[in-house]
């Protein structure tokens, strides 16, 4: 694998409830499913994916610095943690490279307090509202923006 290459994805908590979890909200692709189309997305666009998920905020700051150096670039659903990680927020700074925070469902018309996206601060690009189809577009965003496309 090609580091020089690689994105990471990262997914927060209750993200491996996908495609069982509140469907109307966030569909029903699963989890696996997502991974797979990722990557399939990854090797058209000529990049590899280094994809991550845990339910831990620490364990997210953690993969955000173990990205830095190896991968372009971040796309990150940091799920409820968007709402209030000061250490996601500044892990995502600290990061070299351009950051996509996705959203499946479109947090700004839910409930008031899904409003406030304190790690969104941190970002290059924010996706809100396009279901599994943001990971898809983050993924070329990325490489729009590290100037690695291809095409």
């Amino acid at each position: 694998m090609n580091s020089s290459r690689m994105i990471t994805v990262i997914n927060g908590p209750n993200l491996s409830l996908l495609g069982q979890r509140e469907p109307a909200h966030y569909g029903n692709t699963t989890q696996s499913e997502l991974i797979k189309k990722i990557e399939q997305k990854a090797s058209a666009t000529g990049v590899s994916i280094d994809f991550f998920q845990s339910d831990i905020e620490g364990e997210l700051v953690q993969a955000i610095s173990r990205a830095s150096g190896s991968s372009i670039g971040i796309v990150i659903n940091p799920a409820a943690y968007s709402h209030y990680s000061i250490a996601i927020l500044d892990a995502l700074s600290a990061f070299n490279g351009p950051v996509v925070e996705v959203h499946i469902s479109q947090v700004l018309s839910r409930e008031f307090f899904r409003s406030d996206l304190i790690t969104a601060r941190a970002a290059d690009a924010f996706i809100a509202g396009a279901g599994i189809t943001g990971y898809l577009d983050a993924i070329d965003i990325v490489c729009d923006m590290a100037g690695e496309n291809s095409s």
